[in-house]
This record gives structure tokens, C-alpha cells and sequence, in this order.
């Protein structure tokens, strides 16, 4: 099993905008499809639910690790749908999303790594998932900023 997903796209949009698609916890949920009750601080918990059709019923819980501006931020996902072995913690994986300036637009890359720390099967299937929902994610702000 992979460890970790990356995608990579170059935007038309600028920096600044895709900064703050990413972000902006409001604009965030736009592109992503989920309502964010609270926004991204370094350090802190960011909680909601997933508003994508099917999923309604997933809550989401992150924490910001790192916020380098117009360059990179990460947090921590939550995954509780997932059970883990007795006696370790809540399975999270690591989100990062980087950004450089290319010709007038933005050079995205988004990584999620953490995959290998779920029981057998069971991280194989998370990253399966996340995988394909990735590929939509990166048409889903394609789509935002650029259009």
C-alpha cells in the first residue's frame, strides 16, 4: 500500500487567491464541500461536516499544524469512521497543500500522507478513497479559482 497521495495542478489564478481558497475556512467549504464552524489557526481544532451528497453524515474534525503564508499550510485530518487497533489513538492522516508562482498563476501540490498507520485493509481502503476524492477536489478548485 502507498503511504501517501499527491496531486499536483497549475492554476491560472494567482497566489493570493488560491491562498486564500485554501485557507479561508468559508471559501475552503466552497471549493471542498464541507461547512467549517471555525477557522484555521495553527495549533487549534477546526470542526464541521461534510456537505457532499452521500457523506452528510461525516464530521469533520482538523488541526492546523503549519501556516507559512502563500506558500504552505497543513493540518491534521481526522479519520473516526475508520477503527483502530486497541489501544492507539485516532487515525489522522497529514494534509499539505503547496503553492508556487508559475507564469502568472499558482504551481499546486497536495499531499496526504499517513496511510500505513491504519490497520491492515483498512488504510488500503481509506487511501483508495482518498485518492479518487483528491482527483475531484483538485477539479473542485480548478474550478473556483479559475473560474
Amino acid at each position: 500500500m502507498l503511504d501517501h497521495i499527491e496531486k499536483t495542478t497549475t492554476l491560472k489564478a494567482p497566489v493570493d487567491r488560491v491562498w486564500e481558497a485554501i485557507t479561508d475556512h468559508e471559501k475552503f467549504g466552497e471549493w471542498f464541500r464541507v461547512k467549517l464552524y471555525d477557522p484555521f489557526r495553527e495549533g487549534e481544532i477546526t470542526k464541521g461536516h461534510i456537505t457532499y451528497p452521500g457523506y452528510e453524515h461525516f464530521e469533520w474534525e482538523s488541526i492546523t499544524r503549519v501556516i507559512r503564508p502563500k506558500s504552505y499550510f497543513a493540518f491534521t485530518w481526522f479519520h473516526d469512521d475508520i477503527q483502530p487497533h486497541e489501544g492507539t489513538g485516532r487515525l489522522s492522516t497529514l494534509v499539505e497543500f503547496k503553492l508556487e508562482p508559475r507564469n502568472g498563476g499558482t504551481h499546486l501540490t497536495i499531499i496526504e500522507s499517513g496511510f500505513d498507520a491504519f490497520p491492515p485493509g483498512a488504510g488500503k481502503e481509506a487511501w483508495k478513497r482518498n485518492e479518487g476524492g483528491w482527483t475531484e477536489q483538485v477539479s473542485n478548485i480548478t474550478a473556483y479559482v479559475d473560474g
